[in-house]
């Protein structure tokens, strides 16, 4: 690849990837009306579905706004952030407090578990509200594009929670590879250390019947999944093991340290993914370390690259051409590396410490001209959008395909060789078992989408 002639020009993040205009251009005084349109200076009304754990912080993140209603299906986990805000209403199913405050809301934050962020979402979308969803989105690829399709017909200001995406280091890694300082791109790297000590995964793991603790609402919890008996295998952190109800470390980590390689290599959708290794593989939950190899094409001049994921092991990957103890990405933990023609780049999780390997190439080097703007913060952008401002970077219509290629990756860790993709076909063209896996089942009841 040449040195791309890029314009001196600041591109929006979310415009520049998703096709997105200005502000001034897609919205007329009426619709921004209509959606609840508020000036820089006007607060949101913002309730929170999922206000523990991660929740909490996501409101934190908010807080500059209105937090208006409170929805976790347990007490207990909550009961930090309800201590906070003492004197909102509180609900354990996020459809009672639609019920009683659809009209009182502007915009929801979703962070619950991953098997309810799509069904949480799309009540909210179908409401005219505007939606922070948590990484990695949905559990399945049909979810990720009913999303995309549901915030495109609402004309809702919508934002992933990958915060790595609003990076200062991952928009110069995206302009070092636009640059063409690093040449071609063929081969990219990214790992993750979880789950190992994050929660538990592999053929150890199964889920016992216990009684329901009493400050569970464990049908609120399940929400649209298919009924099944508690167990504290699965609530109230360890789910994510669970093919059911998470995405496993791919679906954790995955969202944050490919985000850097999908935008700054425009990825697209892939042809093939395979799991070419998985130890400690389990009959209830995903594995305990798996690598997962992606291939794409070619994207317009940039030729096609093979995309690899490790996760469970514990240290960074052994990667031909890079030095005997030279560390990548942010520690051994979580990173990413490039692998150019000449040369090669690497970032961390969030997109923190970019640097060219090895490091020493960085004392003389001159990062190109900056062609992205800068995020005022992820919780920042989001909240400028739902104001009639500029799309946020990481909006559905850059989540969702990003996300849906990830995803096939976990479904790749169910089967054995490699899995042939046709994306505009949506679907497996050798594995019919493998389509299987797209899309949810719902229990009988439960609307998707309100």
């Amino acid at each position: 690849m040449t040195k791309q002639n890029i314009s001196r020009r600041h591109f929006f993040v979310g415009s520049l990837l998703a096709g997105a205009v200005p502000a001034g251009g897609f919205a007329s005084a009426a619709s921004l009306k209509r959606l609840g349109y508020k000036s820089p200076n006007e607060k949101l009304n913002i309730a929170a579905i999922g206000s523990g754990g991660k929740g909490n912080s996501d409101i934190k993140g908010c807080a500059s706004e209105n937090i208006v209603a409170l929805v976790d299906p347990d007490d207990k986990r909550a009961a930090k952030t309800f201590a906070e805000y003492p004197n909102l209403p509180k609900y354990k199913d996020f459809r009672r407090m639609f019920d009683k405050h659809t009209k009182e809301i502007d915009a929801v934050l979703v962070s619950c578990p991953d098997h309810v962020h799509a069904t949480a979402s799309m009540w909210a979308m179908t409401r005219g509200k505007h939606v922070y969803c948590q990484k990695p989105l949905t559990r399945t690829v049909w979810e990720a594009q009913q999303m995309m399709a549901a915030a495109q017909k609402y004309g809702v200001a919508t934002q992933m929670g990958n915060q790595g995406y609003s990076n200062e280091g991952a928009r110069q890694c995206c302009e070092i590879v636009w640059s063409g300082d690093i040449g071609n791109v063929t081969e990219v790297h990214a790992w993750t250390d979880r789950p190992r000590r994050y929660w538990p995964q592999g053929p150890e793991v199964e889920p016992k019947e216990a009684p329901v603790p009493s400050h569970l609402d464990w049908q609120a919890w399940l929400a649209a999944s298919p009924d099944r008996p508690y167990s504290p295998a699965f609530a109230p952190h360890n789910w994510r093991g669970f093919p059911e109800y998470g995405c496993g470390a791919i679906g954790d980590m995955a969202c944050h340290i490919l985000g850097t390689p999908n935008m700054a290599l425009r990825l697209g959708n892939p042809i093939a993914v395979e799991c070419l290794k998985q130890e400690g593989k389990g009959k209830y939950t995903f594995p305990k370390s798996a690598l997962i190899r992606f291939d794409f094409p070619a994207r317009g001049s940039m030729p096609p690259v093979s995309v690899y994921w490790h996760d469970g092991q514990g240290k960074q990957p052994d990667i031909k051409g890079v030095p005997a103890g030279e560390m990548l990405g942010d520690s051994d933990i979580n990173g990413s590396l490039f692998i150019g023609e000449k040369g090669m780049v690497t970032t961390g999780c969030y997109g923190e410490r970019t640097r060219l390997v090895p490091a020493t190439k960085m004392k003389d080097y001159t990062l190109p001209n900056e062609v992205l703007s800068r995020s005022p913060g992820h919780y920042r952008d989001w909240i400028r959008a739902c104001k009639g401002g500029e799309a946020a970077c990481s909006n559905f219509s850059v989540a969702a395909p990003f996300v849906s290629w990830m995803l096939l990756g976990a479904i790749s860790m169910r089967f054995e060789g490699k899995l042939n993709w046709d994306a505009a076909k949506g679907q497996f063209t050798n594995n019919k078992e493998a389509n299987a896996y797209l899309k949810p089942k719902f229990r009988k009841g439960w609307k998707f989408a309100g």
